[in-house]
């Protein structure tokens, strides 16, 4: 059990450096534990103490796919149903033009630049078709744009873009079987029941019983994911709609959304971050770049050129655009998962991994860098601080009232 304690007490400790950094440069905490990751495993790989780091133990793979679940799920749950209606012609056009534009793009470049098999080169551009609402969610709650109907739209056309990598890597690869059926009868039947149960599970225990919530939420987003990974699925697939389902109730309770992301992003998606960076191997980045280069650059060009246009069929301000098409060209979740995929299956080779899971992690620090440099939008987060005050003096007027 030490060896446990040991790797535990060193990933927090590497979290905690990462925080401090993330403060001081004004960066988004979970870029930095990418980058830290990526830091430290070249270190290990340096003095051949890789094993020591811990990466491949299955309890801490359990544990980075836990923080990704939950943070998935708290994504959902910021959506506010009355802002996504408004909002649905926005957020299905750029979801799918997000998925379409770098899915084509890479998959050409991959087949015809790199000489990759067909397979590979469909595998490729299914992987870095992808964006993450992990890090964009991770992202956009760092500087609070998260609460803005901005930051909201950013996020469900960050979904739309998923599901469509989800229901092409099944389409072209795993075609759908008994397994999927059934998830997907599981999963709506889940959800037309979800809300009601919830509130009255809430209603009777909530105050009375030790966070019987929040266990509630976690046995329903495990038991979903495990059901997702024996359909051949993603776990965060069900986790960030089950967010969308219990978006309305969550924002009324704003105490218990807090203590469920101070967990998530106090405990559990350092190990999630960190292990992502650790997944790049630089040394072999450094010795043959051009294929790295080629993917990152593909991917992120073909979302600017396919994204940048139509964001400003919404969006008129000039770093709203940016930040939005930026934003858009994360990836690391799904990117990665698929690239898995495609190993295990034998799609791909070892060296073809490593090239997609490297440009996949570098789209994930990349492009929210720059965003957050050059085309933060302010403006929102001064209206959305304003829009906080007026409900505050609103509120104190009834209350004297």
């Amino acid at each position: 059990m030490e060896q446990i304690y040991m790797i535990v007490a060193l990933w927090l400790f590497l979290a905690i450096i990462s925080a401090i950094i993330a403060y001081h440069l004004n960066i988004s905490v979970s870029l930095i534990e990418i980058c830290v990751g990526m830091v430290v495993a070249t270190i290990a790989e340096l003095f051949g103490v890789t094993d020591f780091l811990g990466a491949d133990n299955q309890w801490l793979k359990f544990l980075a796919s836990a923080g990704a679940i939950l943070l998935t799920f708290l994504a959902g749950a910021e959506l506010d149903p009355t802002v996504i209606k408004t909002k649905v012609k926005e957020i299905t056009l750029l979801g799918l033009v997000g998925f379409s534009a770098p899915f084509v793009g890479c998959s050409l470049l991959a087949y015809f630049i790199l000489n990759w098999s067909l397979q590979a080169s469909l595998l490729c551009g299914v992987a870095l078709s992808t964006t993450s609402v992990a890090v964009v969610y991770a992202v956009l709650l760092g500087n609070g744009l998260n609460k803005t109907e901005y930051g909201k739209g950013i996020l469900g056309a960050c979904f739309v873009n998923d599901l469509a990598t989800v229901i092409a890597l099944g389409l072209i690869f795993s075609p759908f079987s008994y397994k999927t059926i059934i998830f997907i009868i599981a999963t709506i039947i889940s959800l037309i029941f979800l809300p009601a149960y919830t509130k009255r599970l809430t209603k009777i225990y909530a105050n009375h019983t030790a966070a019987i919530r929040t266990k509630w939420i976690i046995f329903i987003l495990f038991g979903l994911g495990a059901l997702a990974s024996w359909a051949g699925s993603e776990p965060v697939l069900p986790a960030y709609l089950v967010g969308m389902i219990l978006a309305g109730s969550a924002a009324k309770d704003t105490k218990w959304i807090k203590r469920l992301r101070t967990l998530t992003i106090g405990f559990l998606t350092p190990f999630y971050f960190l292990r992502a960076g650790m997944l790049v191997s630089l040394p072999s980045l450094v010795i043959a770049p051009v294929a790295f280069l080629v993917l990152i650059g593909g991917k992120i060009i073909s979302k600017i050129f396919g994204l940048y246009p139509l964001v400003g069929l919404f969006k008129k301000d000039r770093k709203e655009r940016w930040y939005y098409t930026l934003m858009m060209s994360t990836g690391l979740t799904f990117g990665t998962i698929s690239a898995l995929y495609g190993l295990t299956n034998n799609i791909i080779t070892e060296t073809q991994y490593s090239y997609i899971v490297a440009a996949v992690i570098a789209s994930a620090v990349i492009p929210t860098i720059i965003a957050g440099i050059f085309f933060l939008p302010k403006h929102q987060l001064d209206k959305n601080t304003l829009k906080d005050k007026l409900q505050i003096k609103e509120c104190e007027s009834i209350e004297e009232g």
